[in-house]
């Protein structure tokens, strides 16, 4: 068989040359944004995003104001956070919902206002919230409040991240 000679001029030596090194470059670049933005889907978050909150005995059927605590990683520093949170019982079904008025982001309270006291309550800008978070028309809120999602385990409420209602 015969062969053929291959001779590679100097032209297209450096031209296979740079673009081999410029492809390597560009790799090196993109690869650390992929991973920025792939790994968060990858990691696992399901138990451990539970927040131990109170015992079961302790709730009512009156909305009960409870402090949360957990770490918040911001990436460049860890956080200890403090939030409230309004839980209750309905029936045998645990309801916690968010303090966070939907309107503007005020806190709202159970039972302050003289008018309607079994409404949540926005102070700020008069916003009202039936017993369930449902929003009462007329007022401010255009949703209701959030739900927090729930988990009720050996006899304690763990939390996980507030969901809109809507």
């Amino acid at each position: 068989m015969m062969e053929k000679n291959h001779n590679v001029s100097r032209r297209q030596f450096l031209t296979y040359a740079l673009l081999g090194t410029g492809g390597f470059m560009a790799a090196g670049l993109i690869m650390p944004m992929v991973r920025f933005g792939v790994d968060p889907i990858l990691q696992a978050d399901a138990e451990e995003d539970m927040i131990d909150v109170v015992s079961v005995d302790e709730l009512t059927d009156v909305p009960q104001a409870f402090d949360m605590e957990y770490e918040q990683d911001h990436g460049w520093h860890v956080e200890q956070v403090q939030e409230t949170v309004w839980i209750y019982l309905d029936g045998d079904e645990v309801v916690a919902l968010s303090p966070v008025c939907t309107h503007l982001g005020c806190t709202v309270n159970w039972g302050t206002d003289p008018d309607n006291p079994e409404q949540f309550f926005c102070p700020c800008h008069f916003g009202r919230f039936e017993r369930d978070g449902t929003n009462i028309p007329g007022t401010p809120p255009t949703e209701p409040l959030h739900r927090y999602d729930h988990e009720v385990r050996d006899g304690r409420v763990l939390l996980g991240n507030p969901s809109p209602q809507v």
